[in-house]
């Protein structure tokens, strides 16, 4: 595993994306030791604007083009929605990596949580076929804006899939499930609230990547 010798070794930044931005949880290993650097929550929309929040909302409530397909208006607020999200995205993660580097944690490796959805080719498409795709969508948005981020801040990133995560973890970090659950608590405590399942996916996920095993 990669040692945090002061402040040197490699910084793990687990990313789990939610409706409106994403949790994000900076760890680093203090002697083989996790020890939380930062855990927060990254926004990909400005406060008051529909379109950046829910693109796929806005347009599942406009008019529909021939055949019931996506009007050219519904296609160009999606893309204006996912623009500004991508650069919110990219904006914030770089605020993070730069207060990290000031804090001499020059070495970020990422790992984003995902799921099984990636056989969705046309989130518009996908969103408009059933009212009850269109928040899923949006979290895949969330997802998309996250990776732009990464590219841009030219951070490694691995993918790692949720519902593996805590088998992935178990092996990767040489842990019982019961012991990486004490750990996670007690990484919780010197984190602060909110502390829910959704960081603590996150914080697994950011462990896993320090651990360079993922």
């Amino acid at each position: 595993m990669s040692e945090d010798r002061n402040g040197g070794g490699i910084v793990g930044l687990g990313l789990r994306a939610l409706k409106g931005g994403a949790v994000i949880v900076a760890l680093a290993l203090d002697r083989g030791e996790p020890r939380i650097l930062l855990s927060t929550f990254l926004a990909t929309h400005d406060e008051g604007d529909h379109l950046s929040l829910e693109p796929y909302v806005v347009a599942a409530g406009m008019a529909r083009g021939p055949g019931g397909k996506a009007s050219a208006d519904a296609i160009a607020a999606v893309a204006e929605g996912r623009g500004r999200q991508d650069k919110l995205a990219a904006k914030g993660l770089q605020a993070i990596v730069h207060r990290l580097e000031a804090d001499g944690h020059d070495k970020v490796a990422a790992a984003l949580i995902v799921n099984r959805a990636g056989w969705i080719a046309d989130l518009l498409d996908y969103s408009l076929g059933w009212a009850e795709h269109v928040p899923v969508a949006e979290g895949l948005a969330v997802r998309e804006a996250l990776r732009f981020g990464v590219r841009q801040c030219r951070i490694d990133m691995v993918e790692l899939d949720e519902k593996s995560l805590p088998d992935l973890a178990q092996e990767a970090l040489d842990l019982s499930s019961a012991e990486i659950a004490s750990r996670l608590e007690g990484l919780g405590a010197a984190a602060g609230k909110p502390w829910r399942k959704e960081q603590k996916a996150a914080c697994l996920a950011a462990w896993i990547a320090t651990a360079g095993q993922a």
